[in-house]
């Protein structure tokens, strides 16, 4: 505790941090309040019995979960991040079909931002076009339009939608920037948090009705064992020994030549943006399939959260966007080329494309346990609702929920930590270090 306090102090101590995490904190309570300002005209008693009485579907659970509750309260915010994110997997599946979007990925800094610009332009076209549904589907069916609908409420209602998601990104965007953290994802880490005090309260209630406190002990003990699992697959690094090459300079060899070092590789390289990908892309069937017939029958399957067919599904999914999003973030020709210009190479292994091949090998080999894990922590909740779990507690239990929790809160301690380090203070964790951030030369002699 004293070593906590201790950090908290040299925390305050840094200007720079103090001032990016005051501006991270005010962003995201701007964000938090946005999700409560209710629609113009929309009867909000109505939404609210309708909560009270627990007629939500699935979707409605699951995308309220994701915005803090703004879908659920028809809010300016009720189409959150999500439209974003969608729009960043089109983008990034179109970087692997479309030359014109491959050639600005090569292009550094100035194709980054033409993406982005991309990006956001398809993230209004996206919500140009839920925000009609959202309105039809949700707010119509919940019988909170107003008396006196027309099309000029359709109109600003829709506007309203639209901007609302928008600025949810330009918040998510100054925090990246300004702020701690990513801030797109942290943005729903916060609506995500926001929800888990009820859903716990939910449980323990109906523990002690029903006289069986043990049980709540119980499921808090495992909850912290998914927890550590979780922390454990997300920090887990495969060191790769590198030799550097002995070089004589003048009289004498360099001094950092002919060292022993490591090339850390992450057995999840992707992050929590495959678990993002996959539940976005899980949205879909539960959106467009209703009704009668094959229609039904999709719909059926892939819209109850805790299913056979919509857990098999989504497990697929993260395994796949585990292995793309990886082979986006590390590129073995480029590694291989690094090592080859600074002198280093592999052990047993030949500098340049035997290199490249041996990294890539290696990356798939770790990249599989690490992807099946995560699928398997996603499908937890089912499990966790077959054993007589509260369904809104379940959902914190394991899957998406706790996988981008415990991804975006060891991201942010990384970069608060990386600050502290950086001018010379202890880290947050006493004897020991957030993993992630450390170099290859950093982690030589271990």
């Amino acid at each position: 505790m004293k070593r906590f306090i201790k950090s908290l102090k040299n925390i305050w101590k840094v200007e720079e941090l103090r001032k990016r995490i005051f501006l991270t904190l005010s962003l995201i309570l701007i964000y938090r309040i946005g999700s409560f300002i209710i629609l113009p005209g929309v009867d909000y008693t109505a939404l609210a019995e309708a909560q009270e009485s627990g007629n939500q579907n699935m979707l409605e659970t699951l995308l309220s979960l994701f915005s803090g509750g703004g879908f659920s309260n028809a809010s300016i915010m009720a189409l959150g991040i999500m439209p974003y994110i969608s729009a960043s997997i089109i983008m990034q599946l179109l970087g692997m079909a479309v030359p014109a979007v491959q050639k600005m990925q090569t292009e550094g800094e100035s194709g980054r931002k033409r993406i982005n610009n991309y990006t956001r332009i398809l993230t209004i076209i996206i919500c140009a076009l839920q925000a009609p549904s959202y309105l039809t589907l949700y707010v119509a069916n919940k019988g909170a339009l107003p008396t006196d609908v027309g099309t000029f409420w359709w109109a600003q209602s829709i506007i309203v939608l639209v901007a609302g998601a928008m600025f949810a990104v330009w918040l998510g965007e100054r925090i990246t920037d300004k702020g701690i953290g990513n801030g797109i994802s942290l943005l729903i880490t916060v609506g995500i948090l926001a929800r888990l005090p009820e859903a716990f309260m939910a449980e323990f209630g109906f523990a002690v009705e029903s006289g069986n406190l043990i049980k709540i002990v119980l499921e808090i003990f495992v909850f912290m064992v998914v927890v550590l699992g979780t922390i454990l697959i997300v920090q887990g690094v495969r060191k790769i020994p590198l030799n550097t090459a002995k070089r004589v300079v003048g009289s004498r060899s360099a001094e950092n030549q002919g060292a022993r070092s490591y090339l850390p590789i992450k057995v999840n390289a992707s992050g929590v943006m495959p678990i993002i990908f996959a539940q976005a892309i899980m949205t879909v069937p539960m959106m467009i399939f209703t009704g009668e017939g094959e229609s039904g029958f999709i719909a059926s399957n892939f819209s109850d959260i805790y299913g056979v067919g919509y857990n098999a599904l989504l497990a697929v999914l993260i395994i796949v966007f585990t292995y793309f999003y990886t082979a986006i973030m590390i590129n073995p020709r480029k590694i291989a080329d690094e090592l080859k210009r600074s002198g280093g190479f592999i052990p047993g292994v030949r500098p340049g494309e035997d290199t490249a091949s041996y990294i890539d090998s290696l990356v798939s080999r770790i990249t599989l346990p690490g992807s099946v894990f995560l699928a398997f922590i996603a499908i937890i909740p089912a499990f966790a609702s077959m054993a007589g779990v509260n369904a809104s507690f379940a959902m914190f239990f394991g899957g998406t929920s706790l996988l981008i929790m415990v991804g975006v809160v060891l991201d942010t301690l990384q970069q608060v930590e990386s600050y502290l380090l950086n001018r010379h203070m202890d880290g947050l964790m006493e004897g020991t270090r957030v993993k992630g951030r450390r170099t290859a030369n950093e982690m030589s002699g271990m």
